[in-house]
């Protein structure tokens, strides 16, 4: 038997991570979340690695994405983007930004999404 629950998530009321990612909705294998806004900044984000694969869409603003291998990406409202699992990443925000991502497994489950990753 198949599980039929139907969640939803208010963003507004969305629960806020440590790097100010909102929770969205999150079943068993996928969630999602959304960096509502995300400020410019002259300097890129520590280095991360995740332990859970990322894609991305883009709703307003540009950040640049960058691998450890210097492969650098330009991210703009309309795109979107895979980080995969285990690939070292930074960004930095170069217009306010707004994002939608969806991870597997979920990264607010096992403190995936803890910042010392």
């Amino acid at each position: 038997m198949c599980d039929t629950s139907i969640i939803k998530v208010s963003s507004k009321t969305a629960p806020v991570g440590e790097m100010g990612q909102k929770y969205l909705a999150c079943g068993k294998s996928l969630s999602m979340r959304m960096w509502d806004n995300e400020q410019t900044s002259n300097e890129d984000k520590p280095f991360s690695v995740r332990d859970y694969e990322t894609c991305g869409y883009v709703i307003s603003g540009k950040a640049e994405l960058s691998f450890e291998n210097n492969q650098k990406v330009l991210l703009s409202t309309g795109d979107s983007w895979i980080v995969p699992k285990g690939a070292k990443h930074t960004y930095k925000i170069l217009e306010n930004f707004t994002a939608i991502e969806a991870t597997h497994p979920p990264a607010e489950i096992k403190n995936r999404d803890a910042s010392n990753h």
